[in-house]
């Protein structure tokens, strides 16, 4: 079983990809709902959240983990491979940052555009990943409030096609314009009568790589029913009524796991806290 984890319900478009190459895998998809959206926090509070979600994930059996949240994959990443898969360890953890700058150089034709959340243009990972592989100029431009715009369903209606043009206004030049979140596909209409570049949302050729490296790498995950499992620190039917318009189509039942002495444990029910708290 291999497990995806997300900020939210973005990495359900890495998901979708990945389902369509490896039909017959397993996957456990955790969607960090309840603390989303990771964008605009600080690296540290990203790293202690990506912990928690990765360590969840290897205590349901998982020994591999992609993330598909393109801010963790630049912001703590590394720090994930180092902590939980080093030299000599079962578990392997992968990112969709460097994939997405291999598609970004091989078709760029020589000035790359990107459009992230704004932790992820901060962290400056993807310009240095697409400098290890070519010559290529970088556009970076942080847009924070798309992500919100498909949070609240609304990507296909004219302030969706407002705000994409308006971030995209002085990136005229690109040819290639990279979608560095995982919300930005359900804009691709609006990007799409915004600018003439090549739009590149990553998550196929993620799902392309992974499928390689399980090539390579065969005792990592074996094949499976094509089964899905899902787990939310969120509400869960309010992450099954959104997921469908990132996924494609239904989930199955959605677990619910919150944080409970430094770590996401399972919860029979969902605690709503409204008004003020007391400790």
């Amino acid at each position: 079983m291999i497990g995806v984890y997300d900020s939210g319900f973005g990495g359900l478009t890495v998901l979708r990809r990945l389902r369509e190459r490896l039909p017959e895998r397993d996957f456990l998809y955790l969607g960090d709902t309840g603390r989303a959206p990771y964008g605009g926090r600080d690296s540290h509070t990203i790293l202690d959240f990506a912990e928690q979600c990765v360590e969840r994930l290897f205590e349901e059996g998982c020994r591999l983990v992609v993330v598909a949240c393109n801010t963790v994959s630049c912001v703590a990443l590394r720090h994930l491979q180092r902590r939980y898969a080093g030299a000599g360890s079962t578990r392997r953890i992968l990112g969709v940052s460097i994939p997405a700058a291999e598609v970004a150089v091989a078709t760029s034709a020589g000035h790359i555009g990107i459009l992230a959340t704004a932790r992820t243009v901060a962290s400056g990972t993807l310009p240095i990943e697409i400098a290890k592989l070519g010559t290529h100029r970088v556009t970076q431009r942080a847009a924070p409030f798309l992500a919100q715009i498909v949070e609240e369903g609304w990507e296909g209606t004219e302030i969706a096609r407002l705000s994409v043009a308006r971030y995209l206004e002085g990136l005229e030049g690109v040819d290639t314009l990279l979608l560095g979140c995982t919300h930005y596909p359900l804009l691709l209409p609006a990007f799409e009568s915004a600018t003439r570049a090549r739009i590149l949302d990553p998550a196929p050729f993620v799902a392309g790589r992974l499928a390689e490296w399980l090539a390579r790498h065969p005792s990592f995950d074996a094949s499976g029913s094509g089964a899905l499992r899902v787990l939310s620190t969120g509400d869960p039917s309010v992450f099954r009524a959104h997921a469908p318009r990132f996924l494609g189509e239904d989930v199955p039942e959605v677990g619910h796991v919150a944080e409970e002495a430094g770590r996401l444990a399972h919860r029979a029910t969902v605690q709503i806290t409204t008004g003020q708290v007391l400790r």
